[in-house]
């Protein structure tokens, strides 16, 4: 099966790490873990927040590698602070997707930076 790497996506900051921002199996997209980073770096903001910027990452990677919002089928989302957080990112998903991917949720002892927030994701294309 062949695969592609996606390095770089507009709109998106390097990688800081030796990873690819998503690498594409296929039919299927697999988007690293996205923070509320910016072309300067980190930015702390609210759950709602940083989960706002993850997501806006995800989806731009998702569009450079040729696979729509719509097409994200799962999201695992690392919280700082599960019972802290959890009903604002809930929120927040809620004015994202009109359906619903599956998803795991947890929450992690440190993340990046110490952020609140980290989500990465599945998409899998659509027989057109």
């Amino acid at each position: 099966m062949s695969r592609t790497y996606i390095y770089q996506a507009d709109g998106v900051p390097a990688a800081t790490s030796p990873i690819s921002h998503a690498v594409v199996c296929g039919e299927t997209c697999h988007i690293s873990g996205q923070l509320s980073v910016y072309e300067d770096g980190y930015r702390a903001g609210t759950a709602r927040e940083e989960a706002a910027r993850a997501f806006q990452l995800v989806f731009l990677i998702a569009e450079a590698a040729g696979f729509s919002r719509e097409e994200i089928v799962y999201v695992d989302i690392a919280f700082s602070d599960l019972e802290r957080d959890l009903a604002a990112v809930n929120e927040l998903i809620t004015e994202l997707f009109s359906d619903y991917p599956a998803r795991t949720i947890y929450e992690a002892k440190c993340l990046p930076f110490r952020a609140k927030v980290k989500v990465q994701a599945i998409a899998i294309r659509v027989a057109k």
